[in-house]
């Protein structure tokens, strides 16, 4: 009987074999990854077995950095085919300097074959961002909706390829915005969102596998508790009692299924990845948990040398101004003149702080006789420095907004702001594609000089 066999890396990483033909998704062989995204289970990684891998194609679904790292491509042969759905042209560049010789931008619903694979990228709700991938072997269809939101028409389409044998499903609706401002977000309930269901239904698969979200924070984040509302057995519950047909199976890390036309069995697991420890492990939900104060979390973190705070006062005293001035759109709530504050707390939780008066099209340096605050920004110096020079993420810097109490004429006005609008955030991260890519062929690249 004609089989798939179906491993799993991390998060949303996969490798697919058929008849002697092996491709992998979203190859990720960190932990951590994206600087501090855990592995949940814990899992290592054997780098010297990952070497000796050969894949006859590697597919990548989009551009963020837990999806496309350049220090795990590192480890794969510079022949493997590459297949990578971005729109902008400097990623492909970046991975070409890396070694790769045979990188290949994927198109929307233009199939790839591969031996006896055809992998077609489907449209998802965002597609400047991300795509899905629909995977057909052996008589088998797949579907991997890897991190994307799927909206009507995205669903009506896929609900047009059914039958689906197998949906890898992300299943945690992650609270990356909510935790920036604790204080002012509402915990969300512990249950799967009602669309997520009403698309299973549509797409009845017989296996769903919950997908994407497999990591933890550092050990002592409070967003352990914060981030993750939903459970791997909340999930199953959920989802088996809304599609009794299907049946749930969670993958660890490491874990093989083989799949055919009579089901889904076990496989032997992949050896370079190495689960450690406890592997029945969940989620736990509480909220909004308690949020210590940055200066607190600013303890876990080392100190900067003398250069690199250097840098990071200079940015605040000077490069920050600069980009605000040159930002295109600094969001409606800054259509006002504003009073920002702007706390930065070194390792040993110790605060500097710089107040600027925002205006459409500037920023300056403003004292504490320049009227009321209208915004705050507390951050770790370690985490604005990484922001500057590493190419850290949003969701990693346990950045803090508007943790205060403004007048009544401005919290009247907060009701209605989008915490994105951050002038930090828009400073540091508007167009700014790349830039942990970037940071990591630097550091490549200079490895072999």
């Amino acid at each position: 009987m004609a089989a798939l066999a179906v491993s799993r890396i991390l998060h949303a990483g996969y490798v697919f074999a058929c008849d002697g033909t092996r491709i992998a998704f979203d190859t990720i062989f960190e932990n951590p990854f994206s600087r501090n995204c855990h592995a949940f289970p814990d899992v290592r990684f054997d780098a010297a077995r990952i070497r000796q891998q050969r894949f006859d194609a590697v597919f990548i679904s989009h551009f963020h950095d837990d999806h496309c790292s350049l220090e795990s491509l590192d480890l794969l042969d510079r022949a493997t085919p590459l297949y990578i759905y971005c729109l902008f042209d400097e990623l492909f560049d970046m991975v070409r300097q890396l070694g790769f010789t045979r990188v290949h931008a994927l198109r929307l619903d233009e199939a790839v074959d591969i031996g006896p694979f055809q992998v077609v990228p489907r449209e998802p709700m965002d597609a400047d961002v991300d795509s899905m991938f629909q995977i057909r072997a052996a008589g088998l269809n797949v579907l991997n909706v890897v991190d994307s939101w799927i909206d009507d028409a995205a669903l009506a389409r896929l609900v047009a390829e059914k039958p689906w044998d197998l949906v890898l499903w992300p299943f945690q609706t992650m609270r990356e915005i909510e935790v920036l401002a604790p204080s002012r977000a509402a915990p969300a309930p512990p249950a799967l969102p009602e669309d997520a269901l009403v698309q299973l239904q549509a797409l009845a698969p017989r296996y769903v596998v919950p997908s994407s979200c497999q990591f933890a924070l550092e050990p002592w984040s409070w967003y352990n508790r914060a981030f993750f509302p939903i459970s791997y057995a909340q999930f199953a519950q959920e989802v088996e009692a809304a599609l009794p047909q299907a049946r749930v199976v969670r993958m660890n890390p490491s874990a093989s299924m083989r799949l055919d036309a009579g089901g889904l069995h076990p496989a032997p697991p992949l050896d370079w990845v190495i689960p450690a420890g406890d592997q029945d492990v969940d989620y736990v939900y509480e909220g909004n948990a308690d949020a210590p104060s940055t200066s607190a979390i600013a303890r876990h973190f080392p100190a900067l040398t003398a250069a690199q705070w250097t840098r990071v006062l200079d940015y605040c005293r000077t490069g920050l101004p600069e980009t605000y001035a040159g930002l295109d759109d600094a969001g409606e709530y800054f259509d006002t003149p504003r009073v920002w504050q702007l706390s930065v707390y070194d390792h040993a939780g110790d605060v500097t702080r710089f107040r600027y008066r925002l205006e459409p099209g500037g920023a300056t340096h403003g004292g504490d006789d320049g009227g009321p605050l209208g915004w705050t920004t507390d951050i770790p110096a370690a985490k604005l420095y990484a922001a500057l020079a590493l190419g850290e993420s949003l969701t990693s810097m346990y950045m803090r907004i508007n943790d205060a109490v403004f007048d009544a004429g401005t919290e009247r006005d907060l009701a209605d702001a989008d915490v994105v609008d951050d002038p930090l955030i828009r400073c540091l991260f508007s167009d700014s594609f790349g830039a942990y890519q970037r940071a990591q062929l630097r550091r490549l690249l200079a490895l072999t000089d």
